[in-house]
């Protein structure tokens, strides 16, 4: 039978979590508790941060910028999960499966690209002190964030608009909790290689990029501390340096362990705890490691 004479797939079904009872009150209890947690501390470090003299740097205008994109990107996906732990049936039309999967990776490109500009941020702060503010000016700031947002939502434009223009004609049950695409993409039936390559690519290319920007950034950083003389100079560089290398690790580590495998590998429960630390745990842990144990925020607090 031609493609173009099957019935076209209305809505998706995901598989969820767990299909365990006892499991998913825990899970939306304690999901539930996160995004509290992310929600209110995002806000209230984006607050902080435009009331506060003393804060009005680059390295916290960027800050801002990136707890404004974790609100939105947890959004995007937790508040489904929730609602589906409590339902049995997990469904999504097909085009609130293109807007989630639209957002969703947009928002995760602009987030990475985020990361990176603040790399390059602290290289600038910590090997050119003296020409800092010169070099780091509002048109500057405003033009990389303009930048990160641009790229974050073309890509995601690119990505969707390839994978959402494929025929879907048969089974419909996403075997996750959000819609993302590689997973989409085996329920169409037209050749999704195209799509495949299109995703792996795209996520690929911007996601080394970034990362590469980032162990760039960081090697000139760790070349200059070493060359510092001051004890003080260099404890606060290195203390820097390592609140922002462990939000990097837990990002880019889940994100190139989900999407960097061929196409056909077998999603398993391990890729869904993965995208829960990056969906979920990740917003909500960087306004608490960059910014509460920073002591001039602590200060305000």
């Amino acid at each position: 039978m031609d493609i173009t004479n099957r019935t076209k797939v209305r809505e998706f079904v995901f598989s969820g979590l767990t299909d365990d009872e006892n499991l998913k009150m825990f899970l939306f209890t304690l999901l539930l508790h996160v995004y509290i947690v992310t929600i209110v501390a995002n806000l209230g470090l984006v607050v902080i941060v435009s009331n506060t003299s003393n804060l009005q740097s680059p390295m916290y205008y960027f800050l801002s910028y990136l707890s404004l994109v974790d609100v939105f990107y947890s959004s995007t996906v937790t508040p489904k999960m929730l609602v589906d732990l409590k339902f049995l049936k997990k469904n999504i039309s097909y085009e609130g499966c293109a807007l989630q999967f639209f957002f969703y990776a947009a928002l995760a490109a602009t987030e990475s690209f985020l990361l990176s500009t603040m790399s390059y941020d602290r290289y600038v702060a910590i090997c050119h002190p003296l020409h800092y503010m010169s070099i780091m000016t509002k048109k500057k700031c405003l033009r990389l964030v303009l930048l990160c947002f641009s790229v974050g939502f073309l890509q995601s434009s690119v990505q969707t608009s390839c994978a959402f223009s494929l025929q879907y004609c048969g089974p419909n049950l996403i075997d996750h909790f959000y819609c993302d695409a590689p997973l989409v993409l085996r329920l169409s039936c037209s050749d999704p290689s195209t799509c495949d390559m299109v995703t792996v690519y795209t996520v690929g290319s911007l996601a080394l990029g970034s990362l590469m920007t980032i162990l760039v950034s960081y090697a000139l950083i760790v070349i200059s501390i070493t060359n510092m003389r001051s004890t003080e100079g260099r404890r606060k560089a290195f203390s820097t340096c390592s609140s922002h290398l462990m939000c990097v690790s837990i990002f880019y580590g889940t994100v190139l362990f989900t999407y960097m495998r061929p196409p056909s590998s077998i999603f398993t429960i391990r890729d869904k705890v993965a995208s829960v630390f990056y969906t979920a745990v990740t917003p909500m842990l960087n306004p608490l490691i960059y910014s509460l144990r920073n002591q001039n925020v602590r200060r305000v607090i």
